[in-house]
């Protein structure tokens, strides 16, 4: 799901950056009309960026905090299996960097 997310909130800047692009194209050379249209495009994309990002870190930080919690719980349950898992993850992180 948040890969989908994240995916959406990319797509949606890079709109944002397309339509800043086409904004300043059209200032630098005319004014009128079609400078507001396009600015009024770009504030529009903006704000639909924004709401999205703002949703996208809400998400990410429920995310993060139910899998802070959900290991807090995990170690609180089980001290010694935590304990035993962090040694062997230790074991195999320094075999591996003491082969380079």
């Amino acid at each position: 799901m948040t890969d989908v997310s994240t995916d959406k909130l990319v797509a949606d800047l890079e709109t944002v950056a397309r339509d800043v692009e086409a904004l300043l194209q059209a200032t630098a050379s005319q004014t009128g009309e079609k400078v507001e249209a396009v600015r009024a495009r770009a504030r529009e994309s903006l704000q639909q960026a924004r709401v999205r990002l703002a949703a996208a870190e809400k998400e990410a930080l429920r995310e993060v905090r139910a899998a802070a919690d959900a290991t807090d719980e995990y170690v609180h349950r089980n001290p010694w299996q935590a304990v035993g898992i962090a040694a062997g993850v230790g074991l195999v992180l320094g075999l591996l960097i003491g082969r380079r």
